[in-house]
């Protein structure tokens, strides 16, 4: 099988990784929300800590990126939602037992506690 590029093979940040957190409670919120996010060594302590607490990454540079420009606890825009939405969709999969990876970038493949987390790297 043949692997075709994508805009993650050229994307590299100037300031090295980039990590960034949402958390989704669709009870109290009309979208995600930027829960944290950070670079470099902040960027590595990110994805550490989603590791050890289960909770689910997808290599995506260039959502990280864009995710990573917004504030902390902001709303993710309209513009992110059906990025963020496949992500999400996995990460509700997982919590209900179905763990087949849909195509496309690299998954984590964690506990999955809550399935209301995710962290872009």
């Amino acid at each position: 099988m043949t692997r075709v590029a994508d805009a993650n093979d050229e994307f590299e940040h100037p300031y090295g990784r980039v990590a960034a957190a949402l958390r989704y409670d669709p009870d109290h919120d009309a979208a995600p929300r930027v829960a944290a996010s950070g670079r470099g060594h902040v960027a590595e302590r990110i994805i550490e800590l989603a590791r050890e607490h289960g909770i689910p990454l997808r290599e995506d540079r260039v959502l990280a990126a864009a995710l990573a420009q917004l504030d902390l606890g902001e709303l993710i825009p309209p513009q992110m939602y059906k990025a963020v939405a496949e992500v999400l969709a996995f990460v509700y999969r997982i919590g209900k037992g179905k763990t087949s990876a849909p195509p496309g970038p690299k998954m984590g493949t964690p506990e999955g506690k809550d399935g209301q987390s995710a962290i872009f790297m």
